[in-house]
């Protein structure tokens, strides 16, 4: 049988079809961008302390109600605690000075006992200021972000499932409109519990449909179409909507208006279902032959290019479409049955976990970079197009292991770098953040494309899902692994470097796909090579596919 490639290679790689395809299935990660990271902005804390009521208080004591701590080396106003407000009533009120005719480090402090004041310099509101989320109850703004990518954790898994099940397509905007829909009802929110729980079912729908999109291109392009866009297409589309973010939420001050946003530009793109084709490769791989050849056929006469009598004639029985037994279809259980692709699996989840606990690690903690959080976004954000444009040229003439490997290196030295850096050079600093991001986002691009290489197309989307679970389990910690900076100085940077350099090792166990055709059945997954360069000179893709016995 030959493979799918062969059989569409009349086709081309970049005529009209594909490019109208390749833009399309680009514009609908845009909201991806927007809305992944939206958090940073949503549920940052702004500057705040202890509201003082309208109460019979000197001018001196007004200002003086605040006790004055030392954070960091500097001077700032207390975010939870006062003076005991009947003890400065009284002392107002007999015409005490503060600081001269009593000394403030005597007197008794109590809490927040009539709310805060926040700080509107940077946002109208957030949810911190809108459900109080400080002090006391601090804990719940990491955990906001946390149950956001539990809901992405748990999307990204059954997506994979549903996607091989029912298709990429359906998957894709089915998802999508979740995200929106749900995002939408964010708005009405009462409570921070309310607010969780449907801001759990929004991450369902988050990476869902970036999933679906991200292997849904991989299997209609081909060649070096496939290339580009499964290396950079993909992912400039999602950096450019993730540096629109920091334009809205400058524009869109109160977290109400920068939700809303996102959830209609996700709904800007549901016409598209009338215009995408569904995944040829996962029709024959559900024995809808004739499905396949019709997709494929409009596509040749958009290329305005012949096709041949019989498209999948390899597919089919005596020129009919097999019954299901001839079509292999796998399930979930296929990914632990044996033990070769279990082991794949398991590590390929490893290195997804180390490498998405430092980049959510490093995307979250922009707000805290710079005195600007909007410019520290944009600059995050900008970081990931070189890092994107890197990965294209290293899936082009690198094998996968290597330029994986690569990016460890730099982004472990970079961020065990940034704690030996003074406090007086801060830019230096940042810098190496930013070097940190380059990398780990090089990284994380990688592991897409050699994970789709890896698994055969009935499994492609669930083993996508199943991976990429590590992921969503490291996006879960990351909000949490930022707090180690209150505790520890630089712990966070030293503890995502130890990441980096652990999800080196594990390569020594991976196979590699380097220049090798897309598996269909499990028996053409490639086996485990020793870690090496010597295929860089061979520039001549295989002809054959590896039929090896598992």
């Amino acid at each position: 049988m030959r493979d799918y490639d062969t059989s569409v290679a009349f086709l081309g790689e970049w005529g009209r079809f594909q490019v109208i395809v390749f833009f399309m299935l680009c514009s609908t990660i845009l909201p991806n961008g927007t809305s992944s990271f939206s958090l940073v902005f949503v549920a940052d804390t702004p500057a705040h302390h202890c509201l003082v009521p309208e109460v019979n208080l000197s001018q001196e004591w007004r200002e003086a109600v605040i006790p004055i701590e030392e954070v960091n080396g500097e001077l700032e106003m207390s975010q939870c605690r006062r003076y005991r407000l009947d003890q400065v009533r009284n002392l107002s009120d007999m015409g005490v000075v503060p600081g001269r005719d009593v000394n403030l480090s005597s007197l008794e402090q109590e809490d927040c006992l009539d709310g805060w004041n926040y700080s509107r310099q940077l946002y109208q509101s957030t949810v911190v200021s809108e459900f109080d989320l400080v002090c006391s109850k601090r804990w719940r703004q990491p955990l906001t972000a946390t149950i956001f990518f539990l809901g992405v954790l748990v999307g990204s898994f059954f997506s994979g499932v549903l996607s091989d099940r029912f298709g990429r397509k359906p998957v894709l905007f089915g998802t999508s409109m979740i995200q929106s829909v749900f995002s939408l009802a964010l708005l009405a929110s009462p409570s921070w519990e309310v607010f969780c729980v449907l801001l759990f079912c929004s991450g369902l729908g988050n990476i869902s449909n970036y999933l679906a999109c991200y292997v849904l291109g991989t299997e209609i392009l081909t060649g070096n179409a496939r290339v580009v866009y499964a290396s950079i297409g993909v992912f400039l589309a999602f950096a450019f909507g993730y540096m629109m973010l920091p334009l809205f939420a400058y524009f869109l001050r109160t977290w109400t208006d920068l939700t809303m946003a996102n959830a209609l530009l996700g709904i800007l793109y549901m016409p598209l279902w009338w215009f995408l084709p569904e995944s040829p490769m996962w029709l024959l791989s559900q024995g809808r032959v004739a499905e396949a050849e019709t997709i494929v056929r409009k596509a040749a006469k958009m290329n305005r290019v012949e096709t041949p009598e019989k498209i999948f004639a390899d597919y089919m029985i005596n020129g009919e479409t097999p019954e299901a037994p001839f079509v292999q279809r796998y399930t979930l259980l296929d990914l632990l049955r044996r033990k070769r692709v279990a082991a794949t699996t398991f590590i390929m989840s490893f290195l997804w976990f180390t490498q998405s606990l430092s980049y959510y690690g490093l995307t979250l903690n922009t707000s805290q970079l710079h005195s600007d959080p909007y410019i520290s976004c944009f600059l995050s954000a900008v970081v990931e197009l070189p890092a994107y444009f890197g990965t294209c040229f290293a899936m082009r003439f690198l094998p996968r292991r290597v330029a994986y490997l690569l990016t460890c290196v730099v982004s472990a030295l970079s961020l065990f770098f940034i704690p030996l850096v003074p406090q007086s050079v801060l830019g230096v600093a940042v810098a190496l953040e930013m070097l940190g991001k380059f990398a780990v986002t090089a990284a994380t691009s990688i592991l897409y494309f050699y994970c789709a290489e890896l698994y055969p197309t009935g499994l492609r989307n669930t083993a996508t899902g199943m991976c990429s679970m590590g992921s969503r389990i490291g996006g879960c910690i990351a909000p949490f692994l930022l707090q180690l900076n209150f505790y520890i100085k630089h712990l966070t940077y030293v503890t995502m470097g130890c990441m980096a350099v652990l999800s080196a090792i594990p390569l020594l166990f991976m196979p590699e796909s380097f220049r090798r055709p897309l598996p269909e059945t499990l028996e053409q997954m490639p086996k485990r090579q020793s870690l090496t360069c010597s295929c860089i000179a061979r520039r001549e893709t295989p002809k054959h596919v590896m039929e090896s016995k598992l």
